[in-house]
């Protein structure tokens, strides 16, 4: 039996004292967005990366299956300490994407929560650039260069800014409208100073924080642009016919580390060329999880370069504080239905 959050108040605790047992509750959309603010989103991020690097957390690499104009990503992960096994699968076509997530419980053997997970996977895949950022990044940046001005840069920029003391962002798409939209709107929800840049080279160059967050399939940074010691996120791409970094921004960075190396060595555009050519190997890639694990004391400086492909186990650490977060209030979030 299912039952949807937000219906009434006190509907969680009342539903549950009525029949004691499992109950999957139903997430939508906008409910997920309410629950998951950026600052637990990347702890709960966090958690889930040392828990990688510890050993104590599985994730298992997006797999797709296709039919004539339509394909669907299925991605599994589960999580020890959290207590929770699920997956994330979305179909993706001409007309859209639709995303859900499923969440297990361990203990009690049930399907916890279904969730609708677009806004959770553009949350979430914010959160893993700050994690990084925080880990991997000028303690002091107080700007940033970001390519691209979609929906998924939105979160991009909102975790950086809670990671670092940001002043100035600079942003470029193609489309001079929608880049000054992006940047009129995240200046007012950031009180930052976010601007639009002319070109992808003006919004990148020297700057000590740049991130790639576009679907291209040619590069949109090139390593001439990046200073001594930048910090790349590229989290765009997650197939190999994609590429947002040319070979000199890879070569750039000291350290390249990844989200996953077996979901990396399948869909990763920016370094399968690197591979190829002998200059990089996927096992001797470093993971975000063993980043985390090791701590804050053991970041090297320089530059680095962390791969993005948007992994299961950020899908399920976010989705079970949002889970947590109705059980522990028992009542709709702010803006349900009274």
């Amino acid at each position: 039996m299912a039952l949807i959050v937000g219906k009434g108040r006190g509907s969680f605790r009342d539903f549950r004292s009525a029949y004691p047992f499992p109950v999957t509750l139903y997430f939508p959309e906008a409910l997920v967005r309410e629950a998951l603010p950026m600052r637990d989103a990347l702890t709960a991020v966090e958690a889930v990366f040392r828990e990688l690097g510890e050993g104590t957390a599985q994730n298992r690499p997006r797999q797709r299956v296709r039919v004539p104009g339509r394909m669907l990503h299925t991605m599994s992960a589960s999580s020890s300490a959290l207590g929770y096994l699920g997956l994330k699968t979305y179909l993706t076509g001409r007309d859209g994407m639709r995303f859900v997530l499923l969440l297990f419980d361990q203990t009690a053997g049930s399907l916890a929560a279904v969730m609708e997970a677009d806004a959770l996977g553009q949350i979430r895949t914010g959160a893993a650039t700050g994690v990084a950022a925080d880990y991997l990044a000028r303690g002091g940046a107080a700007s940033a260069g970001i390519v691209g001005c979609g929906y998924q840069a939105e979160t991009q920029v909102e975790a950086l800014a809670a990671v670092r003391p940001l002043r100035r962002v600079e942003a470029y798409c193609r489309d001079p409208e929608r880049r000054a939209r992006f940047a009129e709107k995240m200046s007012a929800r950031l009180g930052v100073d976010v601007v639009p840049a002319p070109s992808g080279e003006a919004a990148v160059r020297d700057k000590p924080i740049v991130v790639a967050v576009t679907s291209a399939a040619e590069p949109v940074v090139r390593g001439a642009w990046l200073a001594p010691g930048t910090f790349v996120a590229a989290a765009g791409g997650n197939s190999l016919g994609r590429r947002e970094l040319d070979p000199a921004a890879v070569r750039h960075a000291d350290r390249v580390v990844v989200d996953d190396r077996e979901q990396a060595r399948i869909e990763c555009g920016d370094l399968a060329p690197l591979v190829a050519s002998g200059e990089l190997r996927w096992e001797e890639l470093e993971t975000i999880g063993d980043v985390v694990a090791a701590g804050k004391g053991h970041a090297r400086s320089g530059s680095a370069l962390f791969e993005s492909q948007g992994i299961a186990a950020e899908d399920i650490a976010v989705a079970a504080l949002v889970y947590q977060r109705a059980q522990a209030e028992a009542a709709p979030f702010p803006g349900g239905e009274e």
